[in-house]
């Protein structure tokens, strides 16, 4: 832990625009990342985990092709993806695979951003989705703080 430094102190999220093809509206994604990472941080209030060390996380909506060199980069794997969470802070969200998913899922585009904006922050969080069990139980998790925020 950081000298002067609590569990208790809540990181500041800032979320950044980076791609123009889809319309977002930052300030509404803003403030439910503020009230999401809230509710993440009680899920393990007594272990230190990446969130409870963060002093800043920044969520920043990309297109494909930049997800896609991410992706290729840091995980040697092809092709965009969905989010990509960097232990520092980073929630790199790619906004046109969002629409076509929210699209495929008949979700709002609004409410598939703000299910990987929780995904980003529950592995922040120390909650992973490698195996089928885990997959699971972090799916039941972003289902609560998706409807208790909502």
């Amino acid at each position: 832990m950081r000298r002067g430094r609590t569990c208790a102190t809540v990181p500041q999220v800032t979320v950044h625009n980076l791609q123009r093809a889809v319309p977002i509206d930052l300030v509404d994604l803003e403030n439910f990342a503020g009230e999401a990472l809230r509710r993440c941080l009680q899920l393990r209030r007594n272990k230190l985990t990446e969130l409870t060390r963060l002093r800043q996380i920044s969520i920043l909506f990309i297109s494909d092709r930049r997800m896609a060199s991410l992706h290729r980069r840091f995980l040697k794997q092809s092709g965009s993806t969905d989010v990509l969470t960097f232990q520092h802070g980073e929630i790199f969200i790619s906004a046109e695979t969002a629409r076509r998913q929210a699209r495929a899922f008949e979700n709002s585009l609004a409410r598939e951003l703000r299910l990987y904006i929780v995904h980003g922050l529950l592995h922040l969080q120390g909650l992973d989705d490698r195996s089928e069990a885990d997959a699971r139980r972090m799916k039941a998790t972003q289902e609560k703080i998706l409807a208790a925020t909502s």
